[in-house]
């Protein structure tokens, strides 16, 4: 993902929206490995939301996750996929200042297998969509 300016680090980003780059599989079925982020950054997190945040331990690596629930400390947060790890089950609550925005679209590019006309228009018209809260996170959250 390319690194934010200081400004957006301090809650003041110049431009509000950036792009970022989904690798792993942790957010599957959500977002896949390659998919183009649209990004929101100093947005409101709510929960449910896709947010993109600095790893607590390793804070050059940003990583994409569904915030789960407010808990004293900061943010509770999930990758949709459970058996992909790396979210608060391993490092716990993420301090307000590790959160750099949420995410408001995804584009999944073409796949150069997509030639025929059908694949093209099925392609076309599940490549651009909003991400949107998922409220059900809290369940998911329960069941661990």
């Amino acid at each position: 993902m390319p690194e934010p300016s200081q400004d957006v680090e301090r809650g003041r980003a110049a431009v509000p929206f950036g792009l970022a780059e989904v690798t792993g599989p942790s957010m599957v079925p959500t977002l896949h490995h390659g998919d183009q982020l649209v990004v929101r950054y100093g947005a409101r997190v709510r929960p449910g939301d896709v947010i993109v945040l600095r790893h607590p331990f390793q804070q050059d690596l940003l990583v994409v996750k569904r915030a789960v629930e407010r808990r004293e400390g900061g943010w509770w947060v999930l990758g949709d996929n459970a058996y992909a790890g790396g979210d608060s089950t391993d490092y716990g609550t993420v301090p307000d200042e590790l959160i750099l925005g949420t995410v408001r679209f995804r584009y999944r590019p073409r796949k150069r297998d997509q030639r025929s006309p059908l694949a093209a228009l099925r392609w076309a018209l599940s490549a651009a969509r909003p991400v949107l809260a998922d409220r059900s996170a809290s369940r998911r959250l329960r069941a661990r």
